[in-house]
């Protein structure tokens, strides 16, 4: 994806040509945010100010869908009529819908513009999760789910594209407020939904539902840079003369590889957090409330370390100390988890909680790992796609394992042993080096 394809997305301030690897709002042409001079008329002042606001709502719509589902999935299983596989594969739906859809994200991006697809994305997030719970059976609620997820898939994507793009000098920091974000919606949606349920009549149907309100308030300030951007582009649609793009063979990059087998091990562990931890804590004689609330203590430990483990991350050379760090403490989790899941069940959320910023410390790597835009734009799309694929048999393999055992001593084995290749693949992931060189 070439770099002006990124540029559909960033400032609207008349023509600009360039004819080098950085993007059009890269370092050369630094982008105006919260407390710089804008640098040409009144859009070059409030435009980034709404992308931030854009980035932060859409954020808060990446989990809900997912965290509001683990939090009642007991309820869903009797609704429906799910086995305990069945359930798994419900679990394993996101990573699939990541996979399949992240991958055409450059495409529609580069046909698009990266805001009109973050956008879209948004609006079928909204519609998905408001459709689901009413669609009718098993396979109407898991295609509604499916279009909420493609939603959330093509912007997982380009979030790290946008930020690189708008953002080039301050990757850490904006990708610390995403992160943020992101886990701040998980935790509430793990938190409230059960509460929510009962307050609004105890059906789990209405429970689910209630998240696409904030997915309809997410579309509300793309809708103004997509349409600031077309008012902009003239007559022609584009603003910028395409540019020279440095090849890149993302296959050819052991980087890459490290950095897609490494994301796709901390997503197998984090949906099965979501998916499962609320009942692994009720079948130990927790109450569902409370497992609700244990789940969101897990996802709200990301909320400060998501701001602060990417601006630690871009001060180091080497990002593999981090992951060593945030994989150990996920071993620990799971031995509590085994051991006592009820007598130390906050100690193992916060444990776990730890262990999942391993997300944004993928991310932020994923930002470091390339010297432009359109490198981001390539490996994003690569790392999430390929890692996605990976994560698909885990959720799956701890419904099989969890209702042919009769326990969740065979689950928790498969979660710490995953853990290990995690921890050995991020430390190859964190080196100081760059796609381009190499491919």
């Amino acid at each position: 994806m070439a770099d002006d394809d990124l540029a559909t997305l960033g400032p609207a301030a008349g023509p600009r040509t360039t004819s080098t690897d950085q993007p059009a709002d890269g370092p050369e042409h630094p982008q105006p945010g919260p407390g710089t001079a804008p640098a040409a008329g009144p859009a070059a002042r409030w435009l980034p100010r709404l992308v931030i606001a854009g980035l932060v709502l859409a954020a808060l719509n990446l989990r809900p869908a997912i965290t509001s589902l683990g939090a009642l999935l007991e309820e869903v299983r009797d609704g429906l009529g799910m086995s305990g596989t069945v359930a798994g594969l419900l679990t394993s739906v996101p990573a699939l819908c990541f996979a399949a859809f992240g991958i055409a994200a450059p495409r529609l991006a580069r046909r698009w513009g990266p805001g009109a697809v973050v956008c879209t994305g948004m609006v079928a997030i909204t519609v998905g999760v408001a459709v689901r719970p009413y669609a009718g059976g098993t396979g109407g609620f898991l295609a509604a789910s499916a279009l909420a997820l493609a939603g959330i898939a093509v912007s997982n994507v380009l979030m790290p594209v946008v930020i690189k793009s708008w953002f080039p000098s301050r990757v850490g920091p904006m990708t610390g407020l995403y992160s943020m974000a992101l886990a701040l919606g998980t935790s509430l949606a793990a938190a409230l939904t059960v509460p929510m349920t009962g307050a609004l009549g105890g059906s789990w149907r209405t429970g689910l539902a209630v998240w696409a309100a904030l997915a309809a308030v997410a579309v509300l300030p793309w809708l103004v840079v997509v349409r600031q951007r077309r008012a902009t582009a003239g007559p022609a649609g584009a603003t910028t003369a395409r540019p020279v793009e440095t090849p890149v063979r993302i296959t050819a990059s052991p980087t890459a590889w490290a950095l897609a087998v490494f994301f796709g091990l901390q997503a197998t562990a984090a949906y099965i957090t979501m998916g499962w931890m609320p009942q692994i804590f009720r079948d130990a004689g927790v109450s569902a409330g409370t497992a609700g609330v244990l789940l969101a203590v897990t996802m709200a430990m990301g909320v400060p370390l998501s701001f602060v483990l990417p601006r630690l991350a871009t001060r180091m050379r080497h990002q593999g100390p981090l992951a060593v760090l945030l994989g150990l403490c996920g071993l620990a989790g799971y031995a509590g988890l085994w051991l006592a899941p009820a007598a130390g069940a906050w100690a193992w959320a916060l444990l776990m909680g730890i262990s999942n910023c391993a997300f944004p410390l993928a991310l932020t790597m994923i930002g470091m790992r390339s010297t432009s835009s359109a490198g981001v734009v390539k490996l994003s799309a690569f790392v999430q796609s390929v890692g996605y694929l990976i994560s698909i048999p885990g959720p799956l393999l701890v419904g099989t394992l969890y209702q042919h055992s009769g326990g969740w001593g065979l689950p928790i084995a498969l979660m710490a042993g995953l853990m290990v290749p995690q921890i050995a693949v991020g430390v190859l992931a964190g080196r100081d080096r760059r796609i381009e060189d190499e491919a």
